[in-house]
């Protein structure tokens, strides 16, 4: 099934605006996924699809933020790898079990990032919360963050990114950056399990991802313009108005 002029303007713009956000507030899906549901997709179709088109966030984001990026390789390839095989493991359970694991404790996890976005300046005082690089716990906690990427999504981005502002010895607009080109790799694995086995509608990611890339590339350019204090606001009020949501699907509407 195709998709009219029309609503390929709707979804590059939608892409856009998806793009920008899932850099600056790590919610890309909030805009990606219910454009797609508008669309007519089935709730099923609109998440692989949307997680498909996703993964050009990650590559927009990686061009944009070469600055922030710059001398992080080694570190950035191990967390690749990291986000690669949570992102592949997230999509076998989306495929194979029924129902969703995460549904109900995904509000809970996303409240407690948002607010851990808060108090992390104070808790970086801390030795147990200051960088540290990838040790056992912080590897297996980002392991489990891109495997909730690839399997939900919801938030997700949020959640990565305290766990990396334990691993990445940066200031947190570098941290962002790297986030969102982790995240595209995560989406990228999970996207191989889709592709093959999901109902993914291509004539959506088309226009979607183009879009997608655009806002990823511009997002790093708007970050470096926010400050800090203000961006971390904006990242953790984001994040409790998607807890909420979650709560109201997961409880109340269940």
């Amino acid at each position: 099934m195709g998709v009219s002029p029309l609503e390929a303007l709707v979804l590059l713009a939608a892409g856009i605006l998806g793009g920008v956000v899932g850099v600056v507030v790590s919610l890309a899906s909030l805009v990606t996924y219910p454009t797609l549901l508008l669309a007519g997709l089935p709730p099923v179709a609109a998440n692989v699809t949307s997680t498909v088109a996703q993964t050009f966030v990650g590559l927009g984001a990686a061009l944009g933020a070469r600055r922030e990026l710059g001398g992080q390789r080694p570190l950035l390839l191990r967390l690749a790898l990291l986000s690669a095989l949570g992102g592949a493991l997230g999509a076998a359970l989306l495929l194979l079990l029924p129902g969703r694991s995460f549904e109900l404790a995904a509000p809970i996890l996303v409240a407690g990032a948002s607010l851990a976005i808060l108090a992390q300046p104070r808790l970086a005082h801390h030795r147990h919360f200051q960088p540290q690089g990838i040790r056992l716990w912080t590897g297996l906690a980002y392991v489990a963050v891109s495997v909730y990427i690839g399997y939900f999504g919801a938030g997700g981005g949020i959640l990565a990114l305290v766990i990396l502002a334990a691993i990445i010895d940066r200031p947190l607009g570098h941290v962002n950056m790297a986030k969102s080109a982790l995240a595209g790799l995560a989406n990228g694995a999970a996207s191989i399990g889709f592709i093959f086995f999901g109902p993914v509608r291509w004539a959506y990611v088309v226009p979607l991802a183009i879009g997608l890339f655009i806002g990823g590339f511009i997002g790093p350019w708007l970050v470096r313009r926010v400050p800090v204090r203000l961006l971390r606001g904006l990242i953790a009020v984001s994040g409790l108005g998607v807890a909420l949501v979650l709560v109201w699907r997961a409880y109340a509407a269940g």
